[in-house]
């Protein structure tokens, strides 16, 4: 946790910026596996840490607006539970980490609920990912389950929105030592990786890492020999000489702040020739758009520099031709880059995605596109200082969008088929790095990450 200012002055924040009204939070309980007792690894709703900072199950919290009045609701433990979890501070001790004085039991959350909606009074909570917790509004609020999100607060959305998005000092060291743990990761994942090992002895081994630096990863990796699936999480494949891999992990802080980087390398320590030509653009892809970055300018736009990189690197080695700009404007380079540039970050690795995208994402100025590839980028609004995102572009080589759009004669002005057919089995390669945009431009976080072709040779050839 932080200090106990930190949240106070969080809440005092928003209660500033809230009209009336009752603002519920819902922690998370623990979720079972298999058997009510063998649990997931547990991990607290992040709107209830952001505000209260109390990292465990069981807990409820209401800022009433109308009374200036905050109350965590929570039980002590029984001797039963003690029995098997060991004695824990009661909840009055753990509410005052955060600088709520008023507690209550768990039970005592339905009445007062149930007060308020009698009186007609506002209830405002943010949308809910959890089934059990969109129960549990069921319960207090009366709601019909399917419909519970529909009644979220869009004035709540945007107003924690707003607050989130910036970025404290403090929140910034805790996200680069996310990136640091990272570092870890990945610098020893290239060395660890050889030839006729299986992705899952890889994957297993940054997983250990990162619980042992921190407070375990922050997403399921993606480590993985088929680059050009962009979310592979089957690790069964036995990895051969010759092959490219991605390693797409990151890491939670014990705050529960999040790192997430990419990095591709080949198996054997060396790149080939084609390796090596993918590589570079990529990378002059990712090195563009963080020279680009700068507060005002859009978000949107830094993707299609990127993608105009891309192009004409491309365009180089004859896979693709014709004018670059109208290419991009066309969308037929996302044959080869079907993503979005990059997303936020903060205690969500997709942070406040669950907000719903469209909400955090976009504005009345900035509407999704709805073309293939720039439709799915995750921020696209203009950039202010304390913001943090994911630099992320990428050329994969996806055999069954190949044949669709070589099939349809899609864009044959901008794609020389023939010439992509030779790479139909390449894979793969993304790059990507953790930034804050500054007051000039942006800074990368954490430690430096090998990501050059020398760097990433240097290490992935020093096996351990």
């Amino acid at each position: 946790m932080f200090n106990a200012q930190t949240y106070i002055s969080r809440r005092n924040e928003l209660k500033k910026k809230m009209k009336n009204g009752i603002i519920l939070f819902l922690g998370n309980n623990e979720s079972p596996m298999n058997y009510t007792d063998n649990t997931y690894r547990y991990r607290q709703d992040s709107t209830f840490l952001y505000y209260f900072g109390l990292d465990r199950s069981e807990l409820a919290a209401i800022i009433d607006i109308d009374e200036n009045k905050e109350i965590i609701f929570g039980d002590d433990f029984s001797i039963d539970m003690i029995v098997w979890m060991g004695p824990q501070p009661t909840i009055k001790k753990q509410a005052s980490k955060c600088g709520v004085t008023n507690t209550s039991s768990l039970n005592e959350l339905e009445t007062y609920c149930a007060t308020a909606v009698k009186q007609g009074r506002k209830i405002h909570f943010v949308p809910q990912y959890r089934h059990e917790n969109i129960l549990t509004y069921h319960k207090l609020l009366g709601l019909a389950p399917k419909r519970v999100n529909d009644y979220a607060s869009m004035e709540l959305i945007k107003n924690i929105a707003e607050q989130r998005l910036i970025k404290s000092k403090d929140e910034i060291v805790e996200i680069e030592k996310a990136v640091d743990i990272a570092y870890e990761m990945h610098t020893a994942a290239m060395r660890f990786a050889k030839p006729g090992m299986y992705e899952r002895e890889v994957a297993g081994f940054i997983e250990g890492l990162a619980l042992s630096l921190g407070s375990g990863l922050a997403f399921p990796p993606i480590f993985s020999r088929n680059v050009q699936t962009l979310h592979n999480h089957y690790y069964g494949n036995k990895l051969k000489d010759g092959d490219l891999v991605v390693n797409d992990s990151g890491a939670e802080t014990t705050n529960h702040y999040a790192s997430d980087i990419t990095r591709t390398f080949p198996v054997n320590g060396i790149f080939s020739p084609v390796q090596k030509d993918i590589y570079e653009i990529v990378l002059a892809a990712n090195l563009t758009a963080i020279k680009e970055i700068k507060p005002k300018l859009n978000f949107k736009s830094i993707h299609l520099k990127s993608a105009e990189v891309i192009a004409e690197g491309l365009k180089a080695i004859g896979i693709m031709k014709g004018n670059t700009k109208n290419a991009v404007e066309a969308g037929a380079y996302a044959l080869f880059f079907p993503h979005g540039l990059g997303h936020l970050m903060g205690l969500d690795v997709h942070d406040m995605e669950s907000y719903g995208e469209n909400n955090i994402a976009y504005d009345n100025k900035t509407k999704r596109s709805t073309q293939f590839g720039l439709k799915s980028l995750r921020y696209a609004r203009p950039l202010v200082p304390g913001v943090v995102l994911t630099v992320e572009p990428g050329i994969y080589f996806i055999p069954q969008l190949i044949d669709k759009w070589r099939k349809e004669k899609k864009f044959v002005e901008f794609v020389n088929y023939e010439k992509v057919n030779q790479f139909r089995n390449f894979s793969g390669v993304r790059i990507e790095d953790d930034i804050v945009v500054t007051k000039t431009g942006c800074k990368v976080l954490g430690k430096p990450i090998p990501k050059t072709v020398d760097e990433v040779e240097s290490v992935a050839s020093d096996k351990i």
